[in-house]
């Protein structure tokens, strides 16, 4: 017998929030790393090719590639071992899609490289709004985890400080190494 009524709605409204918390869970790790990845990598690409974005741009974009198959292969092996099953091909294409966030996070420093590459802007705008991005990036992600936890302002600040912090860690590499 199939239960309706408030109860069965509400049991399913609870079970549809906590599928979504979980992928948007999953979504944001992926997005906070592959934001921090690109990050670097245009950290270390501002310095061996200071006046060419689209080569950095390029470098990016293959580092986030390789960093998404490396998760989506990891994460394929974890959980086949954890569920002790065997790893089917839809199995192995939902974690491909989870791990995207990965390289969905490269994609706001790359437009900007590229409208250096393209004479838009000049190499080191783009490379600085590039890093700008990145920020902004990792700032809005501590912002959408303190909501979806319900986090105070204090630790709302405390999180996305600690997001920033990390991002700018890597700008001052930047200019610990260009000078």
């Amino acid at each position: 017998m199939i239960k309706s009524g408030p109860v069965a709605e509400r049991n399913t409204r609870t079970l549809s929030a906590r599928v979504a918390r979980t992928r948007s869970g999953e979504r944001l790790g992926g997005l906070i790393y592959g934001t921090i990845v690109a990050l670097s990598v245009v950290v270390a690409g501002a310095r061996a090719f200071p006046d060419e974005p689209g080569h950095i741009a390029v470098v990016v974009t293959v580092t986030s590639a390789v960093f998404w198959l490396a998760h989506v292969y990891a994460h394929a092996l974890g959980e086949g071992v954890a569920h002790e099953e065997h790893l089917s091909f839809a199995r192995l294409r939902q974690i491909a899609r989870r791990e995207g966030a990965v390289v969905e996070a490269a994609l706001p420093p790359v437009v900007a490289l590229m409208l250096g590459a393209a004479g838009i802007l000049g190499a080191h705008t783009a490379l600085w709004l590039a890093f700008g991005l990145g920020l902004v990036t990792l700032g809005a992600q501590g912002l959408v985890f303190a909501r979806v936890e319900r986090l105070g302002p204090l630790a709302t600040f405390a999180v996305v400080t600690m997001n920033l912090a990390l991002g700018l860690v890597l700008v001052a590499l930047k200019l610990l190494l260009n000078h």
